[in-house]
C-alpha cells in the first residue's frame, strides 16, 4: 500500500479503495504517490464540479499532455531547439530563408528542432530540419494555422486545442530558443520565455532573436526594452543578458553549441544550486569564477562537490562533475553570465 498525506484523500472509502487497486494495476513503484494524488485529483473533480465546461477543460490538456509526453518521450536524451517566428512570412522573405538555413545546419550539429507547425516561418524550420530531427507543435486556429507539408515523420506532429499547454510543452521539451520576426504571437512566446528565464521558471538557456542582416526588427525592439523596461527599472540591466541578437546563421548555430560546451544542466536542492557540468574545472578557473561570481551568492563560495542524494536518487547523470552554490535565486541575468564565463574555460 502506498503511503500518502491523510490530507490529500478522496473522503469516501470505496472511491478510495478503487483507487488503490488502480493503483496496483497502472502504477510503478516510483510513481505511485503522484499518481495516486493525480487519480484523487480527477476523482475529487467528479465529486466537487458539477460544471461540464470544468471538466472538458481538465480533460483536453491531460488528454494534450499525455500524448505529448508520448510523442517526446524517445528522445529526451536529443538537445531541441524551438524555432518561433511568423506564420505570415513569404518563402521568398529574407527571414524565412534565414530560418530554413539555421533549421538545416543546427540539426546536422545533432540537435532537433521544434516549430508551431504552422505556414511561414515555422515551415521554413520544418523545411530546412534533416529527415526525423524536427518536431511541430500545431495550435487548432479557425485561420492561417494549418499544418504545414514539411514536417518528415507525422507522428512528430501535434495538435492543440490550448496556447497554454503548447507553451508548456515547448519550454519542457526545448533546450534552446530562436525568435525570429514575427507578431503578436511571437513577441508574446518571446516575453514569456524570457519571463521564466528572469524568474528561474526555466532552466538556463540560450534565446537568440535571429534576424536577417539589415533587419532592425530585434534592434528596434532592443531599444525599446532599453528605454521603457530599463530605464524606468521595470528590469535590471544583467536581465539584457537573457538573450542574444543574431544576424548571422553559423554565429547562432555556435552560440547554441558554445552554451552546452561546459555547462551540462541545473539543480536545485534545497537553498543549493547544483550546475552540472561536461568537464572538471581547473582549480585557476574555479578561483576566478568565485571572485567574478561572488555577488550572486547568499553565503558561502562556489565549491566542487559530489550529487547530492535526491539526485541519486533519481540517477541524475551521477557521473559528472558538479559545481555547488548558494545561490541567490535572483538574479538569473548573471548567472547566465555564469554560464557563459564556464563555457569559455579551457
Amino acid at each position: 500500500m502506498v503511503r500518502i498525506a491523510k490530507e490529500y484523500r478522496v473522503g469516501n472509502k470505496q472511491a478510495q479503495g478503487l483507487i488503490d487497486e488502480l493503483l496496483k494495476i497502472c502504477a510503478s513503484g516510483s510513481t505511485q504517490s503522484l499518481l495516486h494524488e493525480i487519480l484523487t485529483s480527477c476523482v475529487k473533480l467528479g465529486m466537487e464540479s458539477r460544471d461540464k465546461g470544468d471538466l472538458k477543460l481538465v480533460n483536453n490538456v491531460l488528454k494534450e499532455l499525455r500524448y505529448s509526453f508520448k510523442v517526446f518521450s524517445p528522445y529526451r536524451n536529443i538537445k531541441k531547439v524551438i524555432i518561433f517566428g511568423s506564420a505570415r512570412s513569404k518563402q521568398s522573405s529574407q527571414e524565412y530563408k534565414m530560418a530554413e538555413e539555421f533549421a538545416f545546419k543546427i540539426t546536422k550539429k545533432g540537435f532537433m528542432v521544434i516549430t508551431g507547425g504552422g505556414p511561414g516561418v515555422m515551415e521554413a524550420g520544418n523545411k530546412g530540419a534533416l529527415p526525423g530531427s524536427d518536431f511541430a507543435l500545431n495550435i487548432r486556429l479557425p485561420f492561417e494555422q494549418k499544418p504545414n507539408p514539411y514536417l518528415s515523420e507525422k507522428e512528430k506532429l501535434i495538435n492543440f486545442k490550448y496556447f497554454f499547454t503548447r507553451k508548456l510543452i515547448f519550454v519542457k521539451e526545448s533546450d534552446a530558443t530562436t525568435l525570429f520576426p514575427g507578431g503578436f504571437g511571437t513577441n508574446d512566446e518571446g516575453f514569456e520565455m524570457l519571463t521564466l528565464l528572469q524568474t528561474g521558471k526555466s532552466a538556463p538557456r540560450p534565446i537568440l532573436l535571429m534576424e536577417p542582416p539589415g533587419s532592425t526588427y530585434w534592434r528596434a525592439w532592443k531599444g525599446y526594452v532599453v528605454e521603457h523596461l530599463v530605464k524606468n527599472k521595470y528590469i535590471r540591466k544583467e536581465d539584457l543578458n537573457l538573450f542574444h541578437i543574431v544576424t548571422d546563421v553559423n554565429k547562432g548555430v555556435g552560440l547554441i553549441e558554445d552554451f552546452y560546451r561546459v555547462y551540462h544542466s541545473i539543480r536545485y536542492v534545497g537553498d543549493m544550486t547544483i550546475l552540472r557540468l561536461n568537464k572538471t574545472l581547473s582549480s585557476k578557473s574555479l578561483r576566478l569564477l568565485n571572485q567574478k561570481f561572488k555577488d550572486i551568492l547568499t553565503d558561502g563560495i562556489i565549491s566542487p562537490g559530489a550529487p547530492t542524494s535526491e539526485e541519486v536518487q533519481k540517477n541524475e547523470f551521477p557521473d559528472l562533475p558538479r559545481l555547488i552554490m548558494k545561490f541567490n535565486r535572483r538574479d538569473y541575468g548573471r548567472l547566465l553570465q555564469l554560464v557563459s564565463y564556464l563555457n569559455q574555460t579551457k
